[in-house]
């Protein structure tokens, strides 16, 4: 899509002099800088319009400050929701060996790896794995047993690079 004319022009006179507005509002630069690239994203695709506007400059400032506002909203939102969920349950801990097993699960194909989540992760059974997945069970214990020696074979290949790096 190519640019309307005028539009990096303003985008460069206004785009620091927003944030900076932004910030003040919110004390987050980071997030002040999130809104106002998308008020200017949402500007671009109607810029022909906007650009006739008096003042341009204000129509992002007030999306950016809708944004924020709605931002704000869901943050509160999500907060609630979380105080209501209580804390979160101990993680495990993080060790090499978690961290071997990620790192080889995500070399392999979806259908292993859901197999394997379903089953050892979840917990599923068998029968269960293959509802989900709307597979035979004969299906799912075959997948299995794939899956199993492929994660073997990746993580047999992590082993051997940690210890050739030793």
């Amino acid at each position: 899509m190519a640019i309307e004319p005028g539009f990096e022009s303003f985008y460069a006179a206004s785009h620091d002099r927003l944030v900076g507005q932004l910030f003040a509002l919110l004390g987050d630069l980071h997030e002040a800088e999130d809104v106002v690239q998308e008020a200017f994203a949402r500007a671009s695709f109607r810029w022909s319009s906007i650009c006739r506007y008096d003042a341009p400059e204000a129509w992002v400032r007030r999306v950016a400050l809708n944004l924020a506002t709605s931002n704000l909203r869901r943050a509160r939102r999500q907060l609630r929701s979380l105080v209501r969920m209580g804390p979160p349950p101990d993680a495990p801990a993080v060790t090499a060996d978690r961290v071997d097993v990620h790192r080889a699960m995500g070399r392999l194909g979806i259908r292993h790896r859901e197999v394997l989540v379903l089953h050892y992760v979840a917990g599923l059974p068998v029968d269960e794995v293959g509802r989900e997945l709307r597979l035979p069970t004969g299906t799912v214990k075959s997948r299995l047993a794939r899956a199993r020696t492929a994660l073997a074979r990746e993580l047999g290949v992590a082993h051997q690079e940690a210890g050739n790096a030793r």
